[in-house]
């Protein structure tokens, strides 16, 4: 089960890492267009993973209903949550496209670096409601433990957006002319649509549900309502952590916040990678849950464990052996790639770190504990990151400053989710 997750998992950040790798090599304004990708992308990945926290919601309930063999009881509550889901999206596409410079403006974008970051957003941001579509359709299939078709829906999407964004960023000599970042932008929407036509094919195909909408609504909405809600307040207090980043990355220079763009993505990287078995978690235990198997739940937190702390050091080990190379891959601006090498290693120590907060934050989701979520994000975030990063931006640490106060960040989500769980639920096997 976790195989396909890690896949399906890498699979999602290679839309935005692609779209960075490509851009750093456009022959005008490089640099500067890295940087512009980096901040609107930001931005972006904040609309997205506040709505998507209905896909571990879904996942969640779907899971508990499948493993109390009741998933007919649920049979309408897909299409609701999807119709409402699809209608939010649109609402915040059309409320932020028509005020995005000034928003990009508060994370300290100027200049060139300004003008990219709107071209790109206006594009981009069409994608949205076609990423939520398929978001909510994976919720419905973790949810039945199957992993194999989000992986399916997701490497074709990676494949195909590799594809448009080299043809549509570099052109095709006398057929298609270069459109830079435009390209890249058009190349994810494309990569989107495509993706969300395949998901309603599996979803009519391969489930017990439709999309045909219904009144009343099932029972469960209030509940996957509430959840969702506070995984939505969690979220943003994730990314006060992401929109301090880099708006002072931003404001330390247009090297600075193109070396953290690339730093970043590549954390971003590692992230989905080990949210594969994360994803197995939210979805298996879930299904425990719904079981009463206590005791394998326990279990199944300490194999994640090990499992995602030995892939955190296994990859952080080929990190450490291609250092010098691993930038190269996004830029050849020489201050960029000096700035980059100087914080790198602070990434790939924090794996291991990131790699027990992660399984925690997925088991967490599967227990439908979204309170415990929202608090535990909330107080690292206000007590943890934010006076870390002010500290660290007093003594002009800069990109050190920056990445230790992630370290930290990461650091106190894994000892209180870890800590919270033991004490729950580990002393219900006794």
């Amino acid at each position: 089960m976790a195989i396909p997750a890690i896949i399906a998992g890498i699979a999602e950040p290679l839309l935005s890492i692609t779209d960075t790798a490509i851009i750093g090599h456009i022959k005008i304004h490089p640099t500067e267009a890295l940087a512009a990708v980096g901040i609107a992308g930001s931005f972006i990945s904040v609309i997205i993973w506040i709505l998507a926290q209905t896909r571990s919601a879904i996942t969640a309930i779907v899971a508990q209903y499948f493993g109390a063999k009741e998933i007919p009881k649920i049979k309408n509550l897909p299409a609701q949550i999807i119709f409402v889901n699809i209608l939010i999206s649109l609402l915040i596409y059309f409320s932020t496209v028509f005020f995005i410079n000034t928003i990009f403006k508060l994370y300290n974008a100027q200049g060139i670096i300004l003008n990219f970051a709107n071209s790109y957003y206006k594009i981009r941001a069409i994608g949205l409601p076609f990423t939520l579509f398929v978001f909510s359709v994976f919720g419905v299939f973790r949810g039945l433990q199957n992993t194999f078709i989000p992986m399916l829906i997701s490497i074709i999407g990676a494949v195909l957006n590799v594809f448009l964004d080299y043809i549509l960023v570099f052109g095709i000599p006398t057929i298609i002319e270069p459109l830079g970042v435009e390209g890249a932008a058009i190349a994810s929407v494309l990569a989107q649509v495509v993706m969300a036509i395949v998901a309603l094919y599996f979803l009519l195909k391969k489930t017990p549900f439709s999309l045909r909408f219904k009144l009343p609504f099932n029972i469960e909405m209030k509940r996957l309502i509430t959840l969702s809600f506070n995984l939505f307040i969690r979220t943003m207090a994730l990314n006060i952590a992401l929109y301090l980043s880099n708006s002072y990355a931003t404001k330390y220079g247009t090297n600075y916040i193109a070396a953290h763009t690339i730093a970043f993505q590549i954390w971003l990287f590692f992230a989905f990678f080990i949210d594969g078995f994360s994803s197995v978690g939210n979805i298996v235990s879930g299904k425990l849950l719904g079981e009463k198997e206590y005791r394998k739940m326990f279990l199944l937190s300490k194999s994640l464990s090990k499992y995602t702390v030995f892939i955190a050091l296994f990859l952080g080990a080929i990190c450490f052996t291609f250092y010098d190379k691993i930038g190269m891959l996004f830029t050849k601006d020489t201050q960029v790639l000096v700035l980059f090498n100087q914080i790198f290693w602070i990434i790939i120590l924090m794996q291991p770190i990131n790699a027990i907060a992660f399984i925690f934050d997925g088991i967490f989701k599967g227990l439908a504990e979204a309170v415990i979520l929202r608090n535990m994000m909330l107080l690292v975030t206000i007590f943890g990151f934010v006076p870390t990063l002010y500290i660290a931006n007093h003594f002009d640490l800069k990109l050190y400053g920056i990445w230790i106060a992630y370290t930290v960040w990461m650091l106190l989500r894994a000892v209180s989710l870890y800590t919270i769980f033991q004490r729950k639920y580990v002393t219900k096997t006794k």
